[in-house]
Formats: structure tokens, sequence, C-alpha cells
């Protein structure tokens, strides 16, 4: 299997990752490689929001770009194991060598291998308390991995209660059969952020008991993550509040 091309770019002291085209596929803050410099990747952490850290916790990351989430959740969360899926060798190497990601330890697990055979694994069934999916080929025309049978691997490798965070493109054709299948997927329980300056839509999917929570509680949480992390976290109760209909004065899904 022939691999895209994995190429760099840098402006205003923020480092690129693209995929041999123009489009960019992660981007990082040179001075502060830690942070999560994209608005969108930010809300990919959103499991945090209803998700203790605790000892034994694992997470498992689809896709793994300039690995953004993978450093800030080794460095914000101890308790966490996180296994990384990716099937681009050049893209591990780059992750590590131009956007000084951890190599691996009994904290981080990287796999070269295909998403949507990872998720299809009963190795892996209901192993993971969030999965974190970003799956983008060079040209970006929607989601690399889009399926109903792909979204339903997903819902069974979490566990229960599990939360999966998903990067989707809002003004793309793909959208509305992203969105459908996960619903389908996941029962309907999907919370969506409001979209991003760069036109991405952070879907938000539930597996377990019904959630029913305060918006203002959720808010609190924000603020405790906000504070232990610098995640730029103070807008995302109200956001998602305003965003998705019935939700507006209570969540309950």
């Amino acid at each position: 299997m022939s691999m895209e091309p994995v190429t760099f770019s840098e402006s205003g002291g923020i480092r690129y990752l693209h995929f041999g085209t123009d489009l960019i596929q992660g981007a990082m803050r040179i001075r502060d490689p830690d942070e999560i410099y994209l608005e969108y990747n930010q809300q990919m952490m959103a499991w945090l929001l209803f998700l203790e850290t605790t000892s034994g916790m694992k997470v498992a990351q689809l896709g793994l770009g300039t690995g953004a989430l993978t450093k800030f959740q080794h460095r914000h969360c101890p308790a966490v194991k996180t296994t990384v899926v990716e099937l681009n060798p050049a893209v591990i190497v780059s992750a590590r060598s131009m956007f000084f990601t951890p190599d691996d330890d009994r904290r981080l697990e990287t796999l070269q291998t295909d998403a949507k055979a990872f998720v299809k694994s009963s190795h892996y069934k209901n192993q993971f308390d969030a999965v974190q999916v970003d799956l983008y080929d060079a040209i970006c025309d929607g989601p690399a991995a889009s399926s109903l049978e792909f979204y339903k691997g997903c819902f069974n490798i979490l566990k229960s209660p599990g939360v999966m965070t998903v990067n989707l493109f809002s003004r793309h054709k793909s959208f509305d059969i992203n969105l459908k299948n996960i619903c389908e997927a996941f029962d309907n329980r999907v919370l969506l952020f409001p979209e991003s300056h760069d036109c991405n839509v952070v879907a938000m999917a539930f597996k377990g008991p019904k959630l029913e929570a305060e918006w203002k509680d959720v808010a609190k949480r924000a603020k405790l993550i906000m504070d232990k992390t610098g995640l730029p976290t103070n807008t995302w109760a109200s956001g998602l509040s305003r965003a998705n209909a019935r939700q507006e004065n209570k969540l309950s899904i």
C-alpha cells in the first residue's frame, strides 16, 4: 500500500503538518510543543468533562497527526494509558522527530495499523474509556473512516460509561453521512460543538447509563480542567448547550 508523503511548513512560530499538499493536517506552536494549538483539537479532549482520570484508564487515539492529543494526555493525564493507532509509519516518525511526541513507554503505546481493522478486533472490545477519532487523508475529502460499521466498532471498543470524540468537516458532503452513522451507532446519544473557525465540528458520542447534569455543573468541571491543564475550556458548556436541540436548559442524553 502506498503511503502519503509527509511534509512540513513553518510560519509565525507555528509548524504545520501536510500530506504532500497545502492542506493542514495539524499544527504546533514551536515554543510550546505540548500545547494543543488548534481549537478543534482542544475540543477532542472534551471527554474530560464527563470522565474522571483514574488509575487504569485507557484512551484510544485513531489517527496521530502531530501528536497534539498524545502529548497533552501524556503530560496532563498521568493515570491514563494512551493507545495510538496510525497507519502511516512516516507520520509516526515525524510526530516524534518534528513535533516532539514522546517515545512509547508504560503509558503510551503506538500501533502502526489500520483504525478500521483495530475497532473490529475482538481483542479491544470494551477496553477503552474514551476514543478520539481524527482520520483524514491528503485531500481531506471527508474522514478516511466513516461507515456505520466503523462507528459501531468504535462503540464496541468503548467501556460503559465511555465517550467518543470525532473531528468532522461541517461544510463538506461527508458531514451528514458521518453524523447519521454516529447517531445510529450510538443510539442518538450525540452532542456537537459549535463550528470552529476552520469549519471543523467535533462530535461527542456517549455509551453507558443516561447522562444528566446541570450546565452550571458542567461549566464548573470545565473550569477545573482549565485551571489544571491550561486548556481553554471556558466556553465549552455554553457552546454545547446552545448548539444542541433540547439541551439548552439541562444536559440530558
